[in-house]
């Protein structure tokens, strides 16, 4: 199988020879942590056999968070009820502005939106709670890797009340109005580049179009979470939907929105390249937030939540437990037995930097 590594490896020297004079410092690093994920460069730790006695080395990954090699399906802890997935999206006449403006804009993006589910969760017409909960995640992407900036939130069914001390739950089938979601954003956006100063840059077509967000119910959280979580917390492309490189064209598998057919496309090789750096985030940049009760500094702890929900519905929720696997030592490949750690080797870039 073909991965994302072996096509940087191949293609990314020649890739940097055309583009590199004007190419962000942050495609370089991301470049070079893609095709030394794996190898010396990350370091590595020693194992020893302890049937055999065969020494083993085995080399870390780079940890990149744009890396298919080290990309981890990551899961938010769970809460009883039902969950909606609610995703914000840009018009299209902003996506070249917001890529010019990277950092500004995708943390407007967040205020925004977060701001929007918050305003309309105290309206007593929908929810009428004044502390809901959600997390959101930031997407880049299409299913061809076009830049299609938009951000995905996973938001339990409801909201706490400070006024009653109470839950306050949605209905199964509905959040929030999609049309007043729309409108808000749109406005709150607005707002974000007036205070950047940037507004006078954007096209005033943009503000006279509805804006696109869509809610979607996902039921219960332990489905909910199985089925947004590989979703949600990924890359621009995996590995596995790559089928092949040949006469210089990455062919890979997409599906069209609301279709399970796989199709597949192919790419020139450097076309491919553009498309998974565009998608490279300003350094440092968070593209996992928490609000409400869910953020870090909320006073209300999940427990506390999770025991309200089950309050308002009036009986016990179960609430689902996340299985944790028992630990499996790594094995020899040679006979079988278990390796026993016995001691790390710094990675090749920190040694030839004159560390020590």
């Amino acid at each position: 199988m073909t991965t994302v590594k072996e096509i940087f490896q191949t293609y990314a020297p020649e890739y940097i020879q055309r583009f590199g004079d004007d190419m962000p410092g942050k495609h370089q690093k991301v470049i070079e942590a893609i095709i030394n994920c794996r190898t010396e460069y990350c370091g590595a730790a020693i194992y020893k056999c302890e049937k055999c006695g065969q020494n083993h080395l085995v080399y870390r990954s780079c940890g990149n968070r744009h890396c298919p090699n080290c990309q981890h399906h990551k899961t938010s802890q769970q809460l009883p009820g039902h969950h909606f997935m609610i995703t914000f999206t840009v018009p299209q006449q902003l996506r070249r502005f917001i890529r010019s403006n990277q950092r500004v804009c995708y943390s407007a993006m967040f205020a925004a939106s977060s701001q929007t589910l918050k305003k309309l969760a105290r309206d007593e017409k929908y929810i009428g709670g004044d502390l809901p909960g959600f997390f959101g995640v930031l997407h880049t992407w299409g299913r061809q890797m076009p830049y299609h900036p938009h951000i995905h939130y996973v938001v339990p069914g409801g909201a706490l009340s400070k006024k009653d001390s109470r839950w306050h739950p949605s209905r199964i089938d509905f959040f929030l109005p999609i049309k007043a979601m729309s409108k808000i954003f749109k406005a709150k956006f607005r707002d974000e580049m007036r205070k950047s100063e940037l507004d006078s840059q954007i096209p005033s077509e943009v503000w006279n179009q509805a804006w696109i967000v869509n809610c979607q119910a996902v039921g219960n959280s332990e489905n909910s979470f199985k089925y947004l979580a590989p979703y949600v917390f990924k890359v621009a492309i995996s590995n596995s939907r790559i089928v092949k490189v040949q006469d210089r064209k990455v062919f890979f598998k997409y599906k069209k929105p609301r279709s399970n057919r796989w199709r597949t496309m192919a790419l020139d090789v450097m076309e491919f390249l553009r498309r998974f750096l565009q998608h490279v985030l300003p350094t440092g940049f968070m593209k996992i937030r928490y609000y409400g009760f869910m953020s870090p500094g909320s006073s209300v702890s999940l427990g506390k939540i999770a025991t309200l929900i089950e309050l308002a519905f009036g009986f016990e929720i179960e609430t689902p437990k996340t299985e944790i696997e028992p630990f499996k030592p790594p094995t020899c490949a040679n006979c079988g037995g278990n390796l026993k750690y016995i001691a790390s080797v710094l990675p090749f870039n920190f040694i030839l930097s004159g560390a020590g």
